[in-house]
């Protein structure tokens, strides 16, 4: 049986965190892998996460099951963080999944089962394991415009023209906030236009939260999720944990849907917890238990936040150093979109050569398409990445 298996082609994040590694210059700067880290290139463990698993520690008496969806405290807790008092609580399904990943995942397979004819918009770039997971379940995708490669910001006329072929009860696959692998995000307006576009042409949109707290804040980032809830019947959110509670790998993630009223709510949730069984059966509980301690906890909540807050303006801080030192070496302002965009990353808008040039020559690790981890740098870094950019030509 094994014969007829081929070799996969390798995840090209991944091939490059090994090639990071085996690199044995001292001065090379990691700008791929995205996860946050701090100026001493620790990603690390939050005081009220220590402090909510120390409490779970002290007063957890069981590992056995939860339920099927995960524990009705998380989904309560996360649906109040994202959703706010956007809609009655009756009008949200949710489960509890391994990861944003398995929440997309999940969110694309209860698709394919209420609509296999629908296909899914995805913007053009997207995080590439959106594209896998489709490829893999062999869904019905196309791509719309969303990034304008002159200007670095959102191309917000081609990817109102290409929604305009999407067809009633096709899905429209969105970045919340901090747009992955660009970091560019639409304004306040543009979502107002993206919101009355879908509504007025009966799609569906799929909401993908990975980075909530990490661009203009917790309530801030959450504002473009809240208005598409609030103004659709029908809205799939996936949304991960894994930033801004920094528990990577405690796969803590959550899928939500929202239903147009309370009995076909009642049907989602039903089938949420139907496609977890068919998946993984119960999810993973230590990282949902951590998460809904906190959340519920004003003492930690309030700690959590403020630790948050830091690590966001610290991103913020590097990205307008990064910014001011290329204006600087260049004399332009052809790189002022670096403090523009939100999140960790940012689509530099260097040619693959250069790319090639910049880990070659300078030990600069970055992906193929020139998306760059802003967390990755520190004020150290930051002199030695300008000039490189400038050498390569970019």
């Amino acid at each position: 049986m094994f014969e007829h298996l081929t070799d996969q082609p390798a995840d090209k994040i991944l091939a490059l965190m090994s090639a990071y590694k085996a690199d044995p210059r001292e001065a090379k700067i990691d700008l791929g892998v995205g996860v946050y880290k701090d100026a001493q290139g620790r990603t690390p463990i939050m005081r009220a996460v220590k402090a909510a698993e120390a409490r779970l520690l002290e007063s957890q008496e069981t590992k056995s099951y939860t339920a099927l969806a995960g524990d009705p405290a998380f989904a309560d807790a996360m649906i109040d963080l994202v959703l706010a008092d956007t809609l009655p609580r009756d009008r949200v399904a949710a489960v509890a999944t391994p990861g944003g990943t398995g929440a997309v995942r999940q969110a694309f397979e209860m698709i394919g089962m209420a609509s296999p004819e629908a296909t899914i918009w995805v913007s053009d770039p997207t995080w590439p394991n959106h594209l896998s997971i489709l490829k893999h379940l062999d869904a019905k995708t196309r791509s719309y415009r969303y990034f304008d490669s002159e200007s670095r910001s959102v191309d917000m006329a081609g990817m109102m023209e290409d929604l305009a072929e999407a067809k009633p009860g096709d899905v429209v696959l969105l970045h919340g906030c901090c747009h992955n692998p660009t970091g560019a995000n639409p304004t306040p307006e543009q979502w107002d236009e993206i919101a009355a576009t879908l509504k007025a042409r009966h799609l569906v949109p799929m909401i993908d939260l990975a980075y909530q707290g990490f661009g203009d804040g917790l309530d801030a980032d959450a504002a473009a999720t809240r208005l598409i809830a609030g103004a659709l019947d029908e809205v799939i959110i996936a949304a991960s944990c894994s930033k801004n509670f920094g528990i990577y790998r405690e796969r803590t993630g959550i899928l939500m849907a929202v239903g147009r009223d309370v009995p076909q709510t009642r049907t989602l949730q039903g089938t949420l917890a139907y496609l977890n069984r068919q998946n993984y059966s119960f999810p993973p509980d230590h990282g949902a238990r951590v998460v809904s301690t906190i959340l519920t906890d004003e003492a930690l909540r309030a700690d959590w936040q403020a630790e948050l807050e830091e690590v966001r303006i610290g991103m913020l801080r590097l990205r307008e150093a990064l910014a001011a030192e290329l204006k600087r070496l260049s004399n332009s302002d052809r790189f002022d979109f670096l403090a523009q965009h939100r999140g960790m990353f940012s689509r530099l808008g260097a040619a693959p050569e250069q790319v090639a040039r910049l880990r070659d020559d300078h030990g600069i690790y970055m992906v193929g398409d020139s998306r760059m981890n802003i967390a990755g740098l520190n004020d150290r870094s930051i002199p030695v990445l300008a000039k490189a950019i400038i050498d390569v030509g970019v």
